[in-house]
């Protein structure tokens, strides 16, 4: 396969997208980690997620319409 006289491009951008996107994926696992860290700090801080609390009834509030 000959790319021509044009390889040298070709061969370093594929690279540099290759090691973009390597980055890409690093830098997502890293915060992940960090973001699940930190949510366990809060957590045992006693800070509790509003998809944790139990839901509101919502007839009180259409009844004072």
């Amino acid at each position: 396969m000959s790319l021509g006289p044009y390889a040298s491009f070709i061969v370093t951008s594929y690279a540099l997208v290759a090691a973009m996107v390597l980055f890409l994926i690093a830098w997502i696992a890293l915060d992940y980690r960090r973001q699940q860290q930190r949510l366990r700090e809060l957590e045992a801080s006693g800070v509790v997620r509003r998809s944790a609390r139990p839901a509101k009834e919502t007839s009180s509030a259409t009844e004072t319409r």
